[in-house]
Order: structure tokens, then C-alpha cells, then sequence
């Protein structure tokens, strides 16, 4: 069988990669040095094995995915360690002054907008860390809404700011931040407690930049649309949602519209097609170009050249970076006369990602990106004799049903294939995503970007409305459709949290049913029908507790209360509820599992006690655990306590409660000692000078 799938082989290459990144970061050690030199051994020999039989099924099968998986393990470790440590932020207000290397407007839940500002050669200015060099990672601080500075890339600034590291985990097995700033280059975030001002020592900020010409296209948008509408078309536009009002979002996010929102592949290949096909179209009003000149790889490059530009327009962001790679490989494919879409262009590309960022593939855009692509290639090699068939038995309503075809089956191959990267990374699954990208997309291709794309050319000659009142027209249908679907019944519906191990028998799976092209690449539905039930199997936590103590949640029913003071931490809060897909309330006396008085809660029979802060001395009889995140345990002496000190050196922690007695998860205990993994009370690495030793 591996024989007749013989020219499949080259397409798990990425595969294999992907495995060994995800080895790596399954670790809660790093390896040794010896480890390492072992895989390189071992990934040298592998190769030397195919060099010498290049035809060999046994080297190509086994040499090749021993290979692959050692380069992708070293990649992952070499990617880490070229890292700089994160810093130990002050906890404390601290002058701080940097250079802005971005400025961006984001829209809280509130609904008010907040400019966030990046600022890159971080100094501070505290008797600790007065005279240290810069910090070698970006600082995000969110500015005062009264703050009247107009800023822009390359200004040097001083402002008076409140600092805090990375969050950890809500709980453990969460959505680690810690790793996620490691790989970006963050040190952490903070808030401005007074006006920023500018300082004369950071170089003059260029009027032709493109954070002026973003902000100068939003104000022109604004202008013209109004603001639900001027926020979708900021989005696609500039790379900013931020005058959209919150119950838009909400609203394109229950109807599986949220994608239309982000810059990314989407995005990219509309823009490239319209570049495309207008480049076409100049050539073709030229006889001698017509006839002399290459004039489809001449359209693919001016595309190319497009979508480059609008990237650059829109923020450069990673999603769209990574889009804009793989559309270099479809151009190339264009230019050198191969298939644009096919699955050896998909591995090349993948391979390229996961040894240039290996980090990636433990964040949501590259998982949904490469699932959605490969279902994508897959299902339309599947189905291209049937669809071909529909275009050659002629009749005029066909050519309506091939891209009626088209875009349904473009919808649910790239929406079945992420919907459990959705529910692992979201808690959410939205049933109407089909529906609603069957009828959203298509405006937004036809309709929506390229009036907005004519609306950018059209703006230095000041006749930009011609082509936003449009491009506003389209929106409004998008609006009204996220609207309507976000009302019906179960629009969107919470689910726990999906366990690491199931996204990867997910993933995994999907790779098998689209890199085979036999009968057996049917067996991989198995592992794909297990991930999608088991975050309804795995046992959810009956406790929980904050990494800082501030916050504790008890299992009740169909509910999870929340105390000792409700949104006290509300993105903890947020990301309890998420992993659990239960409402929240509030954690007081009742008839539930959960009997609390006087600031004391019994669990489990009385088995496990809940200590709130101010609470009495209580009562130790036939206490098996106690729990006091506002302070020491002190009360119940040989008894298992989760405090303050636990807290501090540990991490936010779970109890499951058993018939043979409470069990308890830390953090620290799933996370392991990681170089992203910050010290006991979260503290990074001091920007002291260190002896040797240190």
C-alpha cells in the first residue's frame, strides 16, 4: 500500500516536523545537550541513509521520518533559545521610557476605544533599575483616554506606567500567555497613570509612514460611513476594528463571521484576484502584448506585488505574513507552469513555516490556516472529475451551479476542518458558519473589498466616496446577515475545554483522510470522531484557583461560582468559563454543592473546606484538603492546604474531587521548568548584572 501511495510519501514531510515541534513543547524539562547532539546524530544518519538509497520504501519511510521528526524537535529548541529572557518587570508605578514601534486602537467591552502604544528599547527609570541597558523585548502599555498625544512609529516618549509580566495560565492546561510573549517579543503590558510626553532623544517620527497613512485612510472611512459600518471597512481596509461596536463583534463571531474581520488569507487572495484580473485585463488591451508577452505570469506577479502592499497596508500581521508566503509558492507555481493549488505546494510551504517560526504551531492561526488549506487542496482534487462534469454537460444555469458549488464546498471543507481548533482554542462551536460564509463571503469578494481597494486608489484625488458608499452598501448586508444569524436558535454554542491530546488526534486524523488518496485514508475519521466528543468525556475540575489567590471557582451543577468578589480578575474569570462552558455566579450560601457561611465553604461532604479572606478559625474535623488563596493555611495542621505560599510557588491549581479523596493539579506541575515559564510569583529574569555563577 505505502508502494502505491509511493508519491504521497513527500507530503508528510511537514508532518513529521510538526510532530517533533510538538514533542518539544510537550517537554516539562528542556533537553540536554546531549539530547540534542543525539537527534542531530540521528537526523545525520537518517539523511545519509537516503542519500545512499534514494528509491528504498524502508529509507524513505523510516530514514525520512526520523529525520524529519529530530529536525523539527531541534528547530523548536534552537527557535526557544534564541530568545531573550524575559525581564522582572517592576511591580510598582516606574517612569518608563522607549521608542513607539506601533500604535494601534483597540475597542474593550466597554465599547471606548483605547490606544495601545508598543515601545521598543524599554528603559526604567527606578532606583532598581536606573542606569540598566534597554530591555531587549517590546512593552504594550495602554494610554489614558484623556491622553491628547498624537503618536507615531519612531517618537521617543516618557510616561509614568503601571508594569505586570505576562498573565499565567487561568488554570493548568490553559491558554499559556507566558509562551505565547516568549515567541513574540514581548517583556509584558501595563497601563499609562499619567499623560505620555515626548522626549527629544528618539528620532523624528516620518510623516509618509504607514501608521500615518492607516490613521489617514480610517479618518477619510469615518467620514464617510458610520461607525458600525466604518468598522468593518477599517478592518479589511487598515487592519483595525477598532470603531466597531462590541455587539457587531459579537454578533460576526456567533455567526462563524469573525474571520471576515482579520487580515489573513482570505483577505489576501481577494486582493490578489482583483489585482489579477485587472492586470489581465490591461494586457489583454494590448495586441503586441497579447501575443508576445507571458501575459498570465506577468498578471501573477503584478498580484503578487498587490498583495505584498496590501500586507504592509494592513499591519503586517503574522496570519497575513504567512497567507502572503504561501501565495509566493502559488505565483511561483503560476510562473513556472505548475498547479496553483496542490498539495505538494501546501507541504513545501508548510515546511517553510514550521523551521521559520516553530512556535507557531501551538497558536490558533497557523493550526486553522494549514487545517483549512489542506482540507481545501484535498477535497477539491477529490471532487474536481465531478466538478469538471458539471462545467462540460453544458447548459446555462451550470455555470451558475459550478460557483454556487465552489463556494459551498470551499465553505465546508476550510469550516469543518477548523471547527475543533475552534472549540480547543474558543469553547465555541457555531453550527450556521456554513450558511452564513455562503452568503458573506462571495460579498466580500465581489463586492465589499474590491469598491474598497478602488476606494483607496481613489483617495488622493479626494473621491473616495464614489466607492465607499458602495463598499458601505455591501457592509450593511454583511451586518444585517451576522445579525439575523447570531439570533437563531443555538447560534453559538459553548463547549469545554478540548484536551491537547484530542487536537492532536484531530489534526493528525485530518492529515491521514487528505494525504492518502486509497480506500485506508479513511481510517483517520476514527481519531477525528474521538476528538470531537472527548472535551464532552474528559472529567472537568471541581475547584479552581487564580495563580495570585485573588480568585477561586467551585463546580456547582450547571453553574460555576465565582468569589470571593465576583470580576475582581475578569479575564480569569472569562477563561474559567471558557474552559468549563458554564455561566458564572456568584459564590454564596445555598442548597447546591457548595454550602458556604461565614466565609467558610464545605465540598465533598465537608472533605474539602474553602477558607474565604476575613473567614473564622474554622472547624478541622474530617478536612482532607484546605483551601485559603487569601493567605497562610494556619488552622489545620497536617491537613493538604492550597495558600498563598503554595500559590506563589506553584501556580493556579485544580482539585478534582474523587470517592478516595481530592487530587490536586498545579500549574507548575503541567507546565514544568520551560524557559517561557516564569519563576516562583511570576517574576522573570532581573536586569541586574549577574555573577557568573548566576
Amino acid at each position: 500500500m505505502l508502494l502505491a501511495e509511493r508519491s504521497r510519501l513527500a507530503l508528510w514531510l511537514p508532518v513529521e516536523l510538526g510532530i517533533g515541534i510538538a514533542l518539544y513543547f510537550a517537554l516539562t524539562r528542556e533537553p540536554a545537550g546531549g539530547a540534542i547532539l543525539s537527534l542531530l546524530v540521528v537526523a545525520g544518519g537518517a539523511l545519509a541513509w537516503i542519500a545512499r538509497a534514494p528509491h528504498a520504501l524502508a529509507a524513505r519511510v523510516l530514514g525520512g521520518g526520523a529525520a524529519a521528526l529530530a529536525l523539527g524537535f531541534v528547530a523548536a529548541w534552537a527557535a526557544t533559545h534564541r530568545q531573550p529572557p524575559l525581564p522582572d518587570l517592576p511591580r510598582r508605578a516606574t517612569m518608563v521610557v522607549g521608542r513607539v514601534a506601533a500604535v494601534s486602537v483597540l475597542s474593550p467591552r466597554d465599547g471606548a476605544g483605547a490606544l495601545y502604544v508598543d515601545l521598543a528599547d524599554v528603559r526604567l527609570e527606578d532606583p532598581v533599575d536606573d542606569g540598566m541597558p534597554p530591555l531587549r523585548r517590546m512593552v504594550r502599555l495602554r494610554l489614558r483616554a484623556d491622553d491628547p498625544a498624537h503618536l507615531s512609529p519612531g517618537m521617543g516618549v516618557r510616561v509614568r506606567a503601571m508594569l505586570r509580566p505576562p498573565m499565567p495560565p487561568a488554570w493548568p492546561g490553559g491558554p499559556d500567555r507566558q509562551r505565547r510573549a516568549w515567541f513574540d517579543g514581548t517583556a509584558g503590558g501595563g497601563y499609562a497613570l499619567a499623560m505620555v510626553r515626548r522626549v527629544q532623544d528618539g528620532p523624528a517620527p516620518a510623516r509618509g509612514s504607514m501608521e500615518a497613512l492607516r490613521e489617514a485612510i480610517l479618518a477619510r472611512i469615518l467620514r464617510v460611513l458610520p461607525p458600525d459600518r466604518a468598522g468593518v471597512a477599517a478592518a479589511v481596509l487598515t487592519g483595525s476594528a477598532a470603531p466597531m461596536p462590541q455587539a457587531d463583534r459579537d454578533a460576526f463571531a456567533d455567526a462563524g463571521l469573525a474571520h471576515l474581520l482579520a487580515v489573513a488569507g482570505l483577505h489576501l487572495g481577494i486582493v490578489m484576484g482583483v489585482a489579477m484580473a485587472a492586470a489581465r485585463l490591461l494586457l489583454a488591451c494590448s495586441e503586441h502584448a497579447s501575443l508576445f508577452w507571458p501575459c498570465r505570469q506577468v498578471a501573477a506577479l503584478a498580484g503578487l506585488v498587490a498583495g505584498a502592499a496590501y500586507v504592509v497596508l494592513t499591519g503586517q500581521h503574522l496570519p497575513a505574513l504567512r497567507g502572503l508566503t504561501m501565495a509566493a509558492l502559488v505565483v511561483l507555481a503560476l510562473v513556472t507552469g505548475r498547479r496553483a493549488l496542490s498539495m505538494r505546494g501546501l507541504a513545501v510551504g508548510a515546511t517553510l513555516l514550521l523551521l521559520t517560526g516553530p512556535g507557531d504551531l501551538m497558536e490558533t492561526p497557523l493550526q486553522m490556516s494549514l487545517a483549512a488549506v489542506m482540507a481545501l487542496a484535498a477535497g477539491f482534487e477529490a471532487a474536481r472529475p465531478a466538478l469538471r462534469r458539471l462545467v462540460l454537460d453544458g447548459g446555462w444555469w451550470r455555470r451558475g451551479a459550478i460557483h454556487v458549488a465552489h463556494l459551498a464546498l470551499a465553505s465546508l471543507l476550510a469550516g469543518g476542518a477548523t471547527v475543533p481548533v475552534v472549540m480547543a482554542h474558543f469553547g465555541t462551536l457555531q453550527p450556521w458558519f456554513l450558511l452564513a460564509n455562503l452568503l458573506a463571503v462571495p460579498l466580500m469578494a465581489m463586492w465589499i473589498l474590491p469598491a474598497g481597494l478602488l476606494a483607496v486608489l481613489l483617495m488622493p484625488l479626494g473621491l473616495e466616496a464614489v466607492a465607499l458608499a458602495p463598499m458601505g452598501w455591501g457592509i450593511g448586508v454583511v451586518l444585517e446577515l451576522a445579525r439575523a444569524v447570531s439570533g437563531w436558535p443555538a447560534a453559538r454554542i459553548m463547549v469545554p475545554a478540548m484536551p491537547g491530546w484530542a487536537l492532536a488526534a484531530w489534526l493528525l486524523g485530518l492529515c491521514w483522510v487528505c494525504l492518502w488518496t486509497r480506500r485506508w485514508r479513511w481510517a483517520g475519521v476514527g481519531p477525528m470522531a474521538v476528538a470531537l466528543v472527548a472535551p464532552f468525556l474528559v472529567t472537568s475540575p471541581d475547584l479552581l484557583v487564580a495563580a495570585d489567590g485573588r480568585a477561586v471557582a467551585v463546580r456547582d451543577g450547571s453553574v460555576l461560582r465565582v468569589g470571593p468578589h465576583p470580576g475582581a480578575d475578569r479575564v480569569v474569570e472569562a477563561d474559567w468559563r471558557q474552559a468549563l462552558a458554564l455561566p458564572l455566579a456568584a459564590l454564596s450560601s445555598g442548597d447546591g454543592r457548595v454550602a458556604c457561611r461565614e466565609g467558610l465553604c464545605r465540598l465533598a461532604g465537608g472533605r474539602v473546606l474553602l477558607r474565604l479572606p476575613g473567614a473564622a478559625t474554622p472547624d478541622c474535623a474530617g478536612v482532607a484538603l484546605l483551601v485559603a488563596p487569601g493567605g497562610e493555611g494556619a488552622g489545620c495542621p497536617g491537613v493538604a492546604t492550597i495558600d498563598g505560599l503554595s500559590l506563589w510557588q506553584s501556580g493556579a491549581q485544580a482539585v478534582y474531587l474523587r470517592p478516595d479523596g481530592p487530587r490536586v493539579v498545579t500549574d507548575r506541575a503541567v507546565r514544568g521548568a520551560r524557559p517561557w515559564v516564569m519563576g516562583p510569583g511570576q517574576h522573570g529574569m532581573p536586569t541586574l548584572p549577574l555573577a557568573e555563577a548566576e
